[in-house]
């Protein structure tokens, strides 16, 4: 039988490389479809979690892990020789950067160095994670070739890019479409048909060059405008008697050419933070330097400075002297009804001032502990003392859970850096992006 048969009858086995934010949902979708599945990681916690029917991503609930290997579809191991048994093989291994923001692809060699051993002529093999052009065919493409087969020949190859948005009830694994870019047109036409059996919609680009490039554009579109209102903001501030929300929602009111971003903390999570550098790291290779790209990260990351310092220069102006200052942070995670804390702009600025302040304690609801500079941390209960203990509550998550009428009715001072209480007035409210105490 060869593997369009097999995939089209969903007999095909698959195997995900990866169990995380990206490889779980994937996993327990392609196994809902009816693909015996297995999932590999070296984390052995997650390993565990998942045979016993438990999911640890809140955007899975358990009973979808559960269904899933109840039935004997799903199942996770910690031994790559699994792939043996596999026709398509989904690599969701982690792309940090390094110290130097250089991209590390050195999960993604590994991936490939193993499954290389149990490699076989038919097999599709689809990297998922996110990464700079040419990454799957100049730095995978060789390491799955030390099994002595070849792309394009003996077995298939191509990239599909992941687009998972952590919280997104309406954009799931099955409702958003798929780019796949083959390394050549056969392998583009098995990439796109197995995905045709579990995602909504696929749209084939010429190239994994171009699947590659397409996700870059995605987030890199992001925090340019991310960056574009970070920057208004700081410019409201500094002119004064300009809300930066107010003119947001203003300029929301076109009905064309116009998509409203709004300014924060700083950016989070993996890929808005990491693509601009993975794509300025390659540009370069190219004599080309991507200086605008480049300006955007930069200002996106210097946002959890100017939030500490307008936290000093709050306690300032209400005579409350930093080094005896007691705060309350509200949010941990990157974004809105998540877990994920992935680069948190909020965990940065906690970092910022835990030097500066007396005491600093955080309560979210998604994150019962954390690391701060290298000590462990855990969620404070949000009680009406906690709120009047501290001298002032910086809000720097939006969590819909947070009774914000009540943290502004008990909290002494609080500086609200995602707009999360709309009224304006009381003198004890802050908001990032706009200075006028109105």
């Amino acid at each position: 039988m060869t593997l369009a048969e097999k995939i089209r009858t969903h007999q095909a086995s698959v195997a995900v490389i990866g169990i995380g934010y990206v490889g779980l949902p994937l996993g327990v979708e392609i196994a809902r479809t009816g693909f015996p599945t297995v999932g590999i990681d070296v984390d052995r916690s997650k390993v565990r979690a998942v045979n016993a029917g438990r999911s640890f991503i809140e955007d899975v609930p358990d009973s979808d892990v559960t269904e899933v290997v109840k039935s004997g579809r799903l199942r996770a191991t910690t031994d790559y020789a699994a792939c043996a048994d596999c026709d398509v093989i989904n690599i969701c291994v982690p792309t940090p950067f390094t110290a130097t923001k250089d991209p590390d692809v050195s999960y993604i060699v590994e991936s490939g160095r193993l499954i290389a051993r149990h490699l076989k002529r038919g097999d599709l093999v689809i990297l998922r994670s996110t990464t700079y052009p040419e990454t799957t065919e100049k730095v995978l493409l060789p390491v799955l070739e030390t099994s002595g087969l070849k792309a394009g020949r003996n077995f298939h190859l191509a990239f599909a890019p992941e687009r998972i948005d952590p919280g997104n009830k309406h954009f799931t694994t099955r409702t958003t479409p798929v780019v796949v870019g083959g390394l050549t047109q056969r392998c583009t036409k098995l990439a796109r048909q197995f995905h045709e059996q579990f995602v909504s919609e696929v749209y084939p680009v010429s190239s994994p060059r171009a699947a590659e490039m397409s996700k870059l554009l995605e987030n890199i579109f992001r925090s340019v405008n991310i960056a574009l209102v970070n920057e208004m903001a700081l410019m409201c501030e500094r002119m004064g008697g300009i809300d930066i929300w107010e003119v947001v929602k203003a300029a929301s009111s076109k009905p064309y050419g116009f998509m409203p971003f709004y300014p924060g903390p700083g950016i989070g999570g993996h890929c808005i933070l990491i693509d601009p550098y993975y794509l300025s790291w390659k540009a370069r290779e190219y004599d080309f330097h991507s200086n605008f790209i480049e300006l955007a990260a930069q200002t996106n990351e210097s946002m959890p400075y100017h939030v500490a310092d307008r936290l000093l220069e709050v306690l300032g102006t209400n005579g409350i002297p930093a080094s005896r200052a007691r705060l309350l942070i509200l949010g941990a995670a990157f974004k809105r009804d998540v877990e994920d804390t992935r680069h948190s702009p909020a965990i940065k600025v906690m970092e910022i001032l835990t030097s500066k302040v007396k005491t600093i304690r955080y309560h979210d609801p998604h994150v019962p502990e954390l690391a701060i500079n290298g000590r462990c941390a855990r969620s404070t209960p949000l009680t009406d003392a906690a709120l009047r203990a501290a001298d002032c509550v910086l809000i720097l998550t939006d969590h819909s859970a947070f009774d914000y009428d009540r943290i502004l009715l008990k909290g002494r001072l609080i500086l609200d850096c995602r707009n999360a209480i709309k009224q304006r007035g009381p003198k004890k409210l802050y908001t990032l992006g706009d200075r006028s105490r109105r």
